[in-house]
């Protein structure tokens, strides 16, 4: 399902296969971001991603991110979000909204009077949601998969 949204940008939504987890070797000691450590530290387990991003099995969803509206916050065109839509969204959450019949993705920024939806790009503007509007907060981002 690929929905366009005002802003020139499309969600593509997918259900995770939890029939048939892919475990993968996991390196038990954590990797160093600072100084080397030795290579005889390195033992294998074995993870399946989805069992690590998927807290709610009904409930989550992954989603191609379409555009470059949310780079500042780390979300790039391409990028795979974990949605999910059991979470309580929260100010400052980054959720997909289904807003006045189209699919977006954005931070939440919740007021007394209305809800914004904040890009972290300073190329879009914010976009206002107050009684008039139509706005569903569809999921909540738990996680995203990036290529590097």
């Amino acid at each position: 399902m690929r929905k366009k949204n005002k802003i020139g940008e499309g969600i593509i939504f997918f259900k995770p296969n939890t029939e048939n987890f892919r475990k993968i070797p996991l390196a038990q000691n954590r990797v160093s971001a600072g100084f080397p450590s030795p290579a005889d530290d390195f033992k294998e387990l074995r993870i399946s991603i989805d069992q690590e991003v998927v807290k709610n099995e009904e409930a989550t969803f992954y989603a191609r991110v379409a555009g470059e509206s949310m780079q500042g916050a780390g979300l790039d065109d391409g990028d795979l979000l974990v949605i999910d839509r059991s979470k309580e969204p929260q100010d400052n959450n980054i959720a997909v909204c289904f807003v006045d019949g189209e699919f977006t993705v954005k931070r939440l920024k919740v007021e007394a009077d209305c809800i914004y939806l904040i890009p972290e790009n300073k190329k879009y503007k914010p976009i206002r949601v107050t009684e008039d509007n139509e706005l569903i907060i569809w999921g909540v981002v738990t996680f995203v998969v990036k290529k590097v």
